[in-house]
């Protein structure tokens, strides 16, 4: 073996400390950025809620069959099941249906599971409340019904793409009845 001269074996030296340094730094680094686990607290029941939620097969199954009950009078629409909170569960989009359906369907969806409603009687109520129409992502055109538990809505179906909103909001109820067989 060949013996290193002075000022290699230094630099070796030098290499092998500052790596064993930097693995030392680096670990207690990373140690030195855990936090500390926050402590496990048991919540009384009486400061919580439950709610129900549509499963995704329930949504798509309710989807379909408006989507197959506009198909049933030739028109081109868009679909829309978003849950209670207004999150959009599955939208589908019927062949030949207009780009505005999509999300046309997304806030009638929005708009009826808010008010739990259909949205052909929230376009009357806009009548005398003319400023519901700011709120975000609200759309007061009949096509949107509201799917309830006990009274309570869980979720909200918009259709959008038919000539009139009342045959939007006829297929979107063919979804809500769907949901009952």
């Amino acid at each position: 073996m060949k013996k290193l001269s002075r000022g290699a074996r230094a630099l070796t030296g030098t290499a092998v400390a500052a790596t064993l340094a930097a693995g030392t730094f680096g670990a207690l680094s990373a140690n030195a950025a855990t936090p500390e686990a926050a402590p496990v607290a048991a919540v009384a029941s009486a400061h919580t809620t439950q709610s129900t939620h549509l499963s995704v097969e329930a949504a798509t199954k309710a989807a379909k069959a408006a989507l197959d009950e506009a198909r049933k009078h030739n028109e081109r629409v868009s679909v829309a099941v978003v849950d209670r909170n207004g999150n959009t569960v599955v939208t589908l989009r019927g062949d030949g249906a207009g780009p505005q359906s999509y999300e046309s369907a997304v806030r009638k969806a929005y708009t009826s599971v808010s008010w739990n409603a259909p949205t052909s009687e929230l376009a009357d109520r806009l009548k005398k409340a003319p400023n519901l129409k700011d709120i975000p992502n609200t759309l007061f055109l009949a096509g949107g019904a509201p799917i309830a538990v006990k009274g309570a809505p869980i979720a909200g179906i918009g259709v959008a793409g038919a000539p009139s909103g009342e045959l939007d909001e006829k297929f979107a109820r063919a979804g809500v009845a769907a949901l009952g067989r």
